[in-house]
């Protein structure tokens, strides 16, 4: 009883905002269901109403953000009209850390919604994550495979085209992010043709092996060397033959000392990985 009267003063004290395209009563209908008592589930939509950080908590939105997932997954993917608005509205907000946060679990929340509510709403907030701060496009670079591989082959091939702008970032010092790339790099591999890794991939591999920073280019023989591996196993030899030619070009005979000792630490990576047989590797 006690809780039921406080849930109902809760309920009473939620201040919503409501949606100009829907009437009062509509927008009550869309945000109900029947898993969690409606009361709490108001308070919690109301959590990102403007007036709560300034009455209750300055990062209240932050913390909306970061339950989302759980909320979400405790009302079920057919319950997500109910949520659809208040994430949206979190996935605009002023404040970065409120953005971060979301970027950070969008590939889990796109496991508890599946294919199709994620290529409807989902997809437009994660493209959007991507043109924003370095801060938020950390989230999504560090599970870009996770997020990538839930998506239908087709809208997959889209992101190919903006792998290259992971390369940018708002502090060329910060090269914890272009580290994070290549070891993306490794693990999308196994999500794209052999065409596409030598199309897309291969580029962004050969710039990140000759990065300023010594961590990157280590991560970056290690993804040449899959990226060989890959290749190789294809149907189509002249791939491999292709790179293998351009590795040689670019790196063995360079004219910088750097260059061609990238190449020996590639080679040293793709005999110690086994990633060719010997007498082709010869």
């Amino acid at each position: 009883q006690s809780m039921d009267s406080t849930l109902h003063y809760i309920h009473n004290d939620s201040d919503l905002s409501t949606n100009s395209s829907f009437s009062p009563e509509e927008e009550r209908k869309s945000k109900v269901q029947d898993v969690v008592p409606q009361a709490l589930l108001d308070q919690y939509l109301s959590m990102t109403d403007p007036s709560r950080a300034q009455t209750v908590d300055t990062e209240i939105a932050k913390h909306c953000a970061y339950s989302l997932p759980g909320v979400a997954l405790t009302l079920g993917r057919q319950n997500w009209h109910c949520l659809k608005d208040t994430y949206e509205t979190l996935a605009s907000d002023m404040q970065w850390k409120v953005r971060r946060t979301l970027a950070f679990s969008i590939h889990e929340l796109a496991v508890i919604l599946g294919d199709q509510l994620t290529a409807g709403d989902l997809v437009p907030v994660f493209n959007g994550f991507l043109k924003d701060l370095d801060e938020v496009r950390i989230g999504v670079l560090k599970h870009l495979h996770d997020f990538l591989k839930l998506l239908h082959v087709d809208k997959r091939r889209e992101y190919l085209y903006q792998l290259q702008e992971f390369l940018v970032t708002d502090n060329s010092r910060n090269w914890r992010f272009r580290a994070e790339l290549a070891e993306q790099l490794i693990l999308l591999l196994d999500l794209y043709s052999a065409k596409d890794i030598y199309d897309y991939l291969r580029p962004i591999a050969f710039s990140l092996c000759a990065d300023k920073v010594s961590s990157v280019r280590w991560i970056s023989y290690k993804l040449v060397s899959e990226m060989v591996k890959k290749l190789f196993m294809a149907s189509t030899p002249t791939f491999v033959v292709d790179l293998m030619n351009e590795l040689v070009e670019k790196f063995c005979r360079c004219h910088k000392w750097s260059g061609r000792q990238t190449f020996v630490f590639i080679c040293q990576t793709i005999t110690e990985d086994d990633c060719l047989p010997m007498d082709q590797f010869a």
